[in-house]
């Protein structure tokens, strides 16, 4: 059964998706020159296809470096304990940073983040996200480039998943409830 007939409805077509990464790459472009040579940090696994696409369309010199983190594991619903599984590999004191993230939810990842990366004595530390859902949000965090506001509903694509599928769909959907509520891993809202 193709994953497309686990999604309730669209949200964010592909072109949408497309057309506003571009007008996020050109306020970067605004924000950096060659000089500030930012560095920016891919949140994984979710915000990789967002990196991939945000970065074609970056003019200024700049670097690419990774960490994953943990709060989710298969459930819908954070677990509010944030863990970094991979850390970067370059050293950040007195380098621009830009934190790139597929969804701020809740706050509590990006603040783990952002605070862990500040005690490395950067230059800067500014966020880009594809999504933000101020709805669920518990701890308030900055946001300097924001791709579009979404709904307190479960979406999925683009590099977002549940229980590691659905990443590679083109758009973003919201998920059928039934899926997430009937999964051994999830959790009901």
């Amino acid at each position: 059964m193709p994953l497309e007939h686990d999604i309730d409805r669209i949200l964010i077509s592909a072109d949408e998706i497309q057309q506003r990464i571009r007008d996020l790459a050109g306020s970067i472009n605004d924000a950096y020159t060659d000089e500030d040579r930012p560095l920016l940090v891919c949140v994984l696994k979710g915000a990789f296809m967002f990196l991939a696409d945000l970065t074609r369309h970056l003019e200024m010199r700049h670097e690419v470096d990774f960490m994953e983190t943990s709060s989710y594991g298969a459930r819908t619903e954070s677990s509010g304990v944030v863990r970094i599984l991979l850390d970067l590999e370059r050293n950040i004191q007195g380098r621009h940073v830009l934190i790139v993230e597929d969804i701020v939810d809740s706050g509590r990842t990006l603040d783990y983040v952002t605070r862990n990366l500040e005690t490395r004595d950067p230059a800067s530390v500014r966020v880009c996200t594809l999504l933000n859902k101020p709805s669920r949000r518990v701890i308030d965090v900055a946001l300097d480039f924001v791709g579009f506001e979404v709904p307190d509903e479960f979406v999925v694509g683009y590099g977002l998943d549940f229980n590691e599928e659905y990443r590679n769909l083109p758009f973003i959907g919201v998920l059928k409830e039934e899926i997430y509520v009937e999964s051994p891993e999830g959790d009901a809202r």
